[in-house]
């Protein structure tokens, strides 16, 4: 069996080079789980090791943030039939101009999904939006944690497992 760590670094989601990350910080490696997230294999695979971290919560809908949640959220959601919210990075000044896709009631809880995390400035948004608006998170997972934020976060990988791991592994065996 193929674990996750193998299968992201199969599909080339750990680079290394000079990269300007989205918290605004440099980093000599980037993990690209917006790429992983399109091989339907991984997606599942992370789908079903966040879904089973999620038995026993209790929670009513899903959150994300665009761009890199929203594939590994919509996958949760569909096998935990739970409703979903994504937060955007901006509010859109056009159609009905929400700073989201989907609602939030008060008093319902979330269980928000990141790709990766870096310092949490974006899962920190999604949370404060989530709690101006009423409702409540109870867990921040993320696929990989950077190991850089403060945030209380729940991963399916550290990026230092995932450097490890890249050592003993062959990238060129297929999935």
């Amino acid at each position: 069996m193929v674990n996750l760590a193998e299968m992201l670094l199969k599909v080339g989601a750990l680079k290394f080079g000079d990269f300007l990350l989205s918290s605004g910080k440099r980093s000599n490696v980037y993990v690209d789980i917006k790429l992983a997230s399109t091989y339907p294999e991984v997606l599942e695979e992370i789908a079903l090791e966040i879904t089973k971290k999620l038995e026993k919560l209790d929670f009513d809908k899903i959150a994300c943030v665009e761009l890199g949640g929203v594939p590994i959220a919509v996958a949760v959601s569909l096998k935990v039939k739970k409703p979903l919210v994504i937060f955007r990075k901006q509010k859109k000044d056009y159609g009905v101009m929400e700073d989201r896709v989907g609602v939030v009631n008060e008093g319902e809880k979330f269980v928000l999904i990141e790709d990766v995390v870096t310092t949490g400035r974006s899962a920190l948004s999604a949370v404060e939006r989530i709690e101006r608006s009423g409702g409540k998170v109870v867990k921040i997972f993320a696929v990989v944690d950077r190991e850089e934020s403060s945030l209380e976060i729940e991963s399916l990988l550290k990026l230092s497992d995932l450097l490890k791991a890249k050592d003993f592994i062959d990238p060129s065996k297929n999935i």
